[in-house]
């Protein structure tokens, strides 16, 4: 079993399979990443082998992932359809698949983690973030859609209603200490804390009889993840919401100033959406 992808760099080591998102500055989730973690995960179904625990990071400091490639919607679903059967042919079933995955997952979190980036995160069993850098948001309100791979099934569950409104209506910024407070993530850690509180949980965790973790991990998910249908109505709808013509104006307005580039858009995209001017 190997573990080789051209945009995710990759280590074994105790049970604990470090995967570092190495698809550019931004990360962001296009063909070439999600053709990557379909193949990953896929692999991890087939045979997870001697790992016993993922953990999903970045090699950007300042990126997570800040989004989906929205200049490639088609391709990079096209990608996730892979994972899935037929009507699966969305990011959000196979972040859904992710969340099944029959070893125990964990992202760390330095930087943006924004929309389908958010979602990633979420999809993992745990999430940690650095206090010093990680920042938060959905942003999709803000150009006219809605979350639409799972950020919406999964925040309304962990914040409740009211918080999961403000979250996703307000399509704002959250820093790691407000979304700790929130229940959005696990802990906020200062950042010379983070890799070694991750990296000792990840390895008491695979030190343990990897059976009886899983069933605890298929009896959690039952109890507290999204129906599919559920998941599949959120990726039709964003499917759809992205093709109206206000939202195509708001998408072209910020793709004018920045955004998919380095630069202060990207960084303060939650501040940039409600900027919209005709």
């Amino acid at each position: 079993m190997t573990f080789t992808y051209p945009s995710i760099r990759t280590r074994l080591e105790d049970g604990v399979l470090s995967a570092t998102l190495d698809a550019g500055p931004l990360n962001l989730l296009g063909v070439d990443l999600v053709r990557d973690l379909v193949s990953l995960v896929d692999t991890l179904y087939a045979d997870s082998g001697d790992v016993r625990v993922l953990v999903i990071d970045s090699a950007s400091p300042d990126y997570f992932s800040a989004h989906v490639d929205l200049s490639a919607v088609p391709q990079y679903t096209s990608e996730a359809a892979k994972a899935g059967g037929p009507g699966d042919a969305s990011l959000g079933m196979f972040l859904h698949r992710l969340a099944r995955v029959p070893v125990i997952t964990i992202a760390k979190v330095r930087g943006r983690a924004r929309g389908g980036g958010n979602e990633l995160a979420l999809a993992c069993d745990m999430i940690f973030a650095a206090r010093d850098s990680a920042v938060f948001g959905q942003f999709e309100s803000g150009t006219g859609a809605l979350p639409g791979a799972g950020g919406t099934q999964h925040l309304s569950r962990r914040l409740g209603r009211t918080r999961a409104m403000e979250v996703i209506v307000g399509a704002d910024d959250f820093d790691a200490d407000l979304a700790e407070r929130y229940g959005w993530i696990n802990r906020s850690l200062p950042d010379t804390e983070l890799d070694g509180f991750v990296e000792r949980l990840a390895q008491r965790i695979a030190s343990f009889p990897p059976e009886g973790v899983k069933a605890a991990k298929r009896a959690i998910n039952d109890l507290t993840l999204a129906e599919p249908a559920h998941v599949r109505s959120d990726a039709a709808m964003f499917q759809a919401l992205i093709s109206l013509p206000e939202t195509r104006e708001r998408l072209a307005y910020l793709t004018d100033h920045g955004l998919q580039t380095l630069g202060s858009l990207e960084r303060d995209l939650g501040k940039a959406v409600a900027e919209f001017r005709r």
